[in-house]
């Protein structure tokens, strides 16, 4: 690890000689980060769908209790994990309300976002008005890696629209489009640019986030840079918690405490490891939904059309296997 912090030293020496950091040592002027530490947890919540894809607002309130008792210290609606753009932008703002109704103290990101600006403008004002805490905002998808002209102005208009913290959300194996540090830079005098989510996966490309941006909350959302996140004092937003929530928070908790939350992490990942070596093929967000229901001890929750449910034996061994993560402790 020690090796980590020197290559993200390195990229920051690297970052500020080009320009983007300010030699000051202050990138940014105060953002407003739409919470009261970076470093905290946020789970990529899961849209809860019954039988027939009919958004579920029962098992969404169940959900929101779970995450919190779990520890928790937030969550985002309408991310990947939410399936957000299997759902009509009046189901969204549904759910979106329906998650702000029960959110339990819980901190609210909501993602709003679609292939136009129209009506990621209107999802993320309707968000506004309802509470939410910040916004994750992907890029426009399906178009193959826009101009960064064209991007920078896409988010300032969004930008003009709403005043709440808005997260960039870097996925670019699924939108085909990358946030970059450029995109960063071009966007920095909006104090509500509160930071990003690196989906990416990638260890050099959330190293660069995390140095170029350092006053920003650059949450990283693969739990293989958790071990970078938490040194540099960032965030997290996980999928993983939608099956491992209490694995999760004791990660962040184990690191407020100042105790071993690397630990924490290894439990994390074996418990991954696990259920993903047990899915048989199963699609992702239907085997999140079975094994959370499981853990909360019901409702059963379906995956959203064009995604496939679980099999009878996919559901056999998956619930053999969480059995074995309980074994585990």
């Amino acid at each position: 690890m020690e090796s980590t912090r020197r290559e993200t030293l390195g990229m920051a020496a690297g970052l500020a000689a080009a320009g983007l950091i300010a030699q000051s040592g202050a990138a940014l002027a105060a953002p407003k980060l739409g919470s009261s530490s970076k470093t905290l947890y946020w789970v990529a919540t899961v849209t809860p769908c019954d039988k027939n894809g009919k958004f579920d607002p029962g098992a969404m309130a169940a959900v929101m209790q779970w995450h919190k008792a779990a520890g928790a210290d937030g969550v985002v609606v309408l991310g990947t994990s939410g399936e957000f753009p299997s759902f009509s932008v009046a189901e969204r703002r549904v759910i979106t309300e329906s998650v702000l109704k029960n959110r339990n103290g819980l901190n609210v990101i909501v993602g709003p976002g679609t292939s136009n600006i129209i009506e990621t403008v209107e999802l993320a004002s309707h968000a506004e008005k309802n509470g939410a805490d910040g916004l994750l905002v992907i890029p426009p998808f399906y178009f193959n890696q826009p101009p960064l002209e064209g991007l920078t102005d896409y988010y300032k208009r969004l930008f003009d629209a709403v005043g709440i913290p808005i997260n960039l959300y870097h996925i670019p194996g699924t939108s085909e489009v990358s946030i970059t540090i450029d995109l960063v830079k071009n966007l920095s005098g909006y104090e509500h640019l509160a930071g990003i989510k690196d989906s990416s996966g990638s260890v050099e490309g959330y190293a660069a986030f995390v140095a170029a941006a350092p006053a920003l909350n650059m949450r990283c959302g693969t739990n293989n840079n958790l071990e970078v996140a938490l040194e540099n004092g960032m965030g997290t937003i996980l999928a993983d918690g939608n099956q491992f929530s209490a694995k999760c928070a004791n990660i962040f908790k184990a690191y407020r405490a100042g105790g071993d939350w690397k630990a924490e992490i290894v439990k994390l990942r074996a418990a991954q490891r696990m259920i993903r070596d047990a899915n048989m093929g199963a699609n992702t967000y239907a085997s999140m939904k079975y094994i959370l229901g499981l853990e909360m001890g019901g409702p059963e929750m379906y995956a959203r059309t064009p995604y496939p449910q679980l099999s009878d034996a996919q559901k056999v061994s998956l619930k053999a296997a969480l059995a074995k993560v309980k074994e585990m402790g």
